[in-house]
């Protein structure tokens, strides 16, 4: 798992900046609230909205980023207000808070900016309750929501605009579909129907932190389209909440009120956040539950009741959510992961046809960026793949298969980064070898795609460049997925 973490490919560095831009925000957010005289509970609501605004905005392009964050407010400040002054109306609280989960996740189907409104809403929503926000609190925690989310966007777009340089892919899009079919609106049921079963089930366990299982379910669903994806999440929340705790124990219940040790760890903790979040969501969930647990520590309740009651509350969102998929609108594994690995199937004939553009002398060609979508399309296919590759899936000729295709598309990866950077080197050379070598790749993807014959892999040139050993290496990963993919009487793909 560390290797995993540690060792992942990050193009660009992109991880990393990205992770280092969000301790700076939201450093920069909370010095902004408590130079205003803002109140602890006030500096936290403006930590997490920081938090938020520089995790969830998605955009492809710089300005759509710079729009979606000015639209955060809108979103977030009729839910904190909604939540504030419903504090002493349980029952119209409950029933607005599964509103805002489904309207949440239901904006999904206006792609990164209304995925971002969403979770910005929900979370606002979740924190009014993380922090028992009562209506007299209202005009602080709105001053510091819009103090933190302005320093966010000059963090992002003044002081560390990294985008300026290298755009940031565009997410793949979910397979399409119609009405109950549609992705966001089935899981819009579906998450509204586990955040239910959580809220009751959650507020029987405790009437204090009952919003810890409504959270659970949230996340649970999120960058999940199938059944077996969202099993395996819950599972690996569970588990990262299970090592978190453990790790709380260690670090953050000796720290509780100390300010300086806290701050320290928190920086440390959301750094981690921001780093694992595309590798690891174990990880990420390890670092979401100390940084809860520092946050508690300041807010002085922290105890080891309360990290027991954490863990219980989590397993009761994960069942919630475990529940509504395979009992609600349930999709097969399979029904998803064809569209993914096609997708990055053509990433990678899309990144070796920049290279050979690159090559060639077109010096507008770019196939870093082409890499760096590929690398985001792989991330998808390993989470729609997870379920079945994981140690406790019973059909082990399904689960050799899985890792079969992962190893030999990771290969392509692999191969592809390095054709990438040969391309880069202004003193590479094109030849027609490298063009009939791209020719084949294009093919083979194309038979993998639409259920062709993959061409044969050339015979390696005895006098090689880099750029066609890479692209030799690319060939034979090809030819190889063939098999894998189309085992069992023809079937395409993996979860067939």
């Amino acid at each position: 798992m560390l290797k995993r973490v540690f060792m992942a490919p990050d193009p660009g560095r992109a991880r990393l900046r990205f992770a280092a831009r969000g301790v700076l925000g939201i450093g920069l957010a909370v010095v902004v609230c408590g130079s205003a005289g803002i109140s602890l509970v006030g500096v936290v609501v403006g930590g997490l909205a920081a938090l938020l605004a520089l995790f969830t905005v998605t955009d492809p392009a710089v300005r759509g980023q710079a729009v979606t964050t000015a639209l955060l407010p809108a979103a977030g400040l009729p839910v904190l207000a909604l939540a504030a002054v419903l504090h002493d109306h349980p029952v119209v609280r409950d029933l607005v808070f599964l509103a805002v989960v489904g309207a949440g996740v239901y904006a999904r189907r206006w792609g990164p900016r209304g995925h971002s409104l969403g979770v910005f809403a929900f979370m606002t929503f979740f924190i009014a309750q993380f922090l028992h926000a009562t209506a007299d609190l209202l005009p602080e925690m709105s001053a510091a929501l819009l103090l933190s989310v302005a320093a966010a966007g000059a963090t992002r777009f003044g002081l560390w605009c990294y985008e300026r340089r290298t755009p940031p892919p565009a997410a793949p899009a979910p397979p399409p579909g119609r009405g109950l079919a549609r992705v966001t609106t089935r899981q819009a049921v579906q998450t509204t129907a586990g955040a239910a079963f959580a809220l009751v089930v959650g507020q029987l366990v405790s009437g204090d932190r009952w919003y810890w299982a409504v959270g659970a379910t949230w996340w649970v669903f999120v960058n999940t389209t199938s059944r077996g994806e969202t099993l395996v999440r819950g599972f690996r929340r569970v588990l990262g909440t299970v090592i978190g705790i453990g790790a709380g124990f260690l670090v953050a219940v000796p720290v509780a009120g100390s300010g300086v040790p806290t701050a320290v760890l928190t920086a440390v903790c959301v750094f981690g956040v921001f780093y694992t979040a595309a590798v690891s969501y174990t990880w990420m969930m390890l670092c979401v539950t100390v940084l809860a647990e520092l946050l508690y520590g300041l807010l002085g309740v922290l105890g080891p009741g309360l990290l027991a009651l954490r863990l219980v509350e989590t397993g009761v969102g994960a069942l919630g959510a475990a529940l509504a998929v395979l009992l609600v609108l349930p999709v097969t594994t399979h029904a998803v992961t064809h569209a993914w690995i096609e997708h990055a199937l053509r990433g990678v004939r899309a990144c070796t046809a920049e290279a050979a553009a690159r090559l060639a002398g077109d010096d507008s060609a770019d196939p870093g960026a082409r890499v760096a979508e590929l690398e985001q399309a792989l991330a998808r296919v390993r989470l729609s793949v997870a379920p079945l590759v994981h140690p406790l899936h019973p059909v082990r000729s399904r689960k050799r298969r899985a890792r079969r295709v992962l190893a030999l598309l990771d290969d392509c990866a692999r191969e592809v980064r390095g054709l990438a950077a040969v391309a880069a080197d202004p003193e590479a050379s094109h030849d027609a070898r490298l063009a009939a070598a791209c020719w084949r790749v294009e093919s083979a993807v194309e038979a993998l795609t639409g259920g062709g014959t993959v061409p044969a892999r050339a015979e390696r040139p005895l006098a090689a460049g880099p750029a066609h050993a890479h692209l030799h290496g690319l060939e034979g990963a090809l030819a190889e997925l063939a098999a894998p993919l189309r085992a069992r009487s023809g079937s395409p793909l993996v979860g067939a």
